[in-house]
């Protein structure tokens, strides 16, 4: 009985951190990079239609390369950054951390908010994209890819914005760079890529064809549960580096 207090005062808490995320992260320019990501995604689905060939196999392909690779980071570096990392350059984050929150709550209560926007928003525009493109059949394994990747890509980005000063830029230097150029050419990397696992999602849950998918990663189920390995590891960092944060203006 001694214990219901204490969990009485968690679970408003986590919710508190849930909703006040949700209310910052899509504000202002951020809802419209939103839109905008959303827009790209129906934009290529527009272009996959005018690809000859079969429906199917051609949506594959641009899923690949332009939602997995482009849309899908790009949305998510939109919602990650500001869930935690924009507050931290800011200074606002420090009346959260000042808060009577284990630090651990703030990183799981912040990346619920984020992964539920992002997951959601690109769930709906890739599958969207999908029916655009004449392969509705790939509706649902898209949206899944897409929103399985959008829960890991957000909790990365929260870890990169609590290690880094300059989160956006190491951030896209991580897409970009290390998921992109080295995924391409190195399995190891590929594996630990929420880009190549989600895209394995989508994939694993679809007839695509088998040239399309890359050797030594998981396809399907398998990608989902290294998604969410990927994503336990990122919070687990951010929670420890949240814990011995200290701040002392907006330049940290």
């Amino acid at each position: 009985m001694t214990d219901t207090p204490t969990v009485a005062r968690a679970r408003p808490a986590l919710l508190a951190i849930v909703l006040y995320t949700l209310r910052t992260c899509v504000a202002g320019r951020r809802s419209l990079g939103l839109v905008a990501a959303a827009g790209a995604a129906l934009l290529f689905g527009v272009l996959s239609a005018g690809l000859t060939g079969d429906p199917t196999r051609s949506f594959a392909e641009v899923a690949g390369l332009a939602l997995f690779g482009l849309v899908l980071p790009v949305a998510c570096l939109v919602i990650g950054d500001a869930v935690l990392g924009a507050e931290l350059r800011s200074g606002a984050f420090a009346f959260t951390w000042l808060a009577p929150v284990p630090t651990w709550k703030i990183a799981v209560g912040r990346w619920m908010a984020g992964s539920l926007v992002a997951a959601t928003s690109m769930a709906v525009a890739f599958a969207a994209s999908a029916v655009v493109a004449g392969a509705p059949e790939s509706a649902w394994p898209v949206a899944v890819g897409g929103a399985t990747g959008a829960v890991a890509y957000v909790a990365v980005f929260i870890a990169i914005g609590c290690v880094a000063r300059r989160a956006a830029a190491w951030s896209l230097g991580f897409v970009f760079l290390v998921e992109r150029l080295l995924g391409e050419a190195l399995s190891g990397i590929a594996q630990l890529s929420p880009t190549w696992e989600a895209r394995a999602v989508f994939l694993g849950l679809s007839d695509a064809p088998a040239d399309l998918l890359k050797e030594g990663i998981p396809q399907g189920g398998g990608a989902i549960v290294r998604l969410l390995i990927i994503s336990a590891v990122a919070l687990a960092i951010a929670s420890r580096r949240l814990s011995t944060l200290k701040l002392s203006g907006s330049s940290d």
